[in-house]
């Protein structure tokens, strides 16, 4: 039976795989309020529920999610970019973004097209990530004059310090197949068959003993969070009230080239 959180849908299969489904195709499944909801109900409902083995995060249409939400962001930067009202839209990115993570349950993103920024993020956050051979990456936030809240803090171990540096500092576009070299990708699939290998992948993982299955998880993710987390809710709105971060959010929202301070 499927169930809806927010802009999620929800569905437990016979196989004990919890299927999210990123279900806001019109903003290309963007980081919206309706969708963060949607996450953070459904991962809770799957950690909860002890007929649920793993869990498989996908977004509808082309698209896995194109990021954060800009018009959020942009009535944020007509609000005047108020420390307070900042830190609680950082707070809540980041407690999206780490929620795969700390659900006890394996997580796998089957990323069936674009993952750009927060998206990006979010596939990451899972155990797993198995990805469309179309698939796009990205981690444009420095074009915007910010930073990714989550990637910077978890891409260095994943791929070490100076391709991370490469990466967030650039903000250019990679493949599938260049994220799977990475080790940011388990495997790359046909664009028709990303879901149902993700879902089989699942399923196996469902089929394990459970409590080794999360105790391994902790371990793996043992020390993820702390103090580079807090650091990032609590030092990013400084970075959002920059200059900079104002003229690439209003050039974003405008469709033109921002013109930086650089200073």
């Amino acid at each position: 039976m499927m169930e809806r959180f927010g802009d999620v849908r929800y569905e437990v299969d016979a196989g004990g795989v919890a299927l999210l489904t990123l279900d806001d195709p019109e903003r290309m499944n963007a980081l919206g309020a309706g969708i963060r909801e949607g996450i953070l109900a459904g991962l809770a409902a799957a950690d909860e529920d002890d007929a649920v083995g793993a869990v498989v995060i996908t977004g509808t249409g082309k698209c896995f999610c194109a990021g954060g939400d800009l018009a959020e962001m942009a009535r944020i930067a007509d609000g005047g970019f108020n420390a307070d009202t900042v830190r609680r839209f950082v707070l809540a990115s980041v407690e999206t973004l780490v929620a795969p993570e700390r659900c006890r349950k394996p997580v796998v993103a089957a990323v069936n097209g674009m993952a750009f920024g927060g998206g990006f993020e979010l596939a990451i956050a899972c155990d797993f990530v198995i990805a469309s051979e179309r698939a796009k990456f990205c981690i444009p936030e420095i074009n915007l004059g910010v930073l990714p809240a989550l990637g910077i803090v978890r891409l260095p171990a994943m791929i070490g310090r100076m391709k991370a540096k490469e990466l967030s500092m650039l903000g250019d576009p990679f493949s599938a197949q260049d994220a799977e070299r990475l080790g940011l990708v388990l495997r790359t699939t046909p664009a028709d068959t990303t879901l149902s290998e993700a879902m089989t992948f699942a399923t196996r993982l469902a089929s394990k003993p459970r409590l080794a299955i999360g105790m391994a998880k902790s371990f793996y993710n043992r020390g993820l969070g702390g103090d580079e987390m807090r650091h990032t809710i609590d030092g990013f709105p400084y970075l959002f009230m920059h200059a900079d971060a104002q003229e690439g959010i209003a050039a974003f929202r405008d469709k033109r080239e921002p013109n930086f301070a650089r200073r």
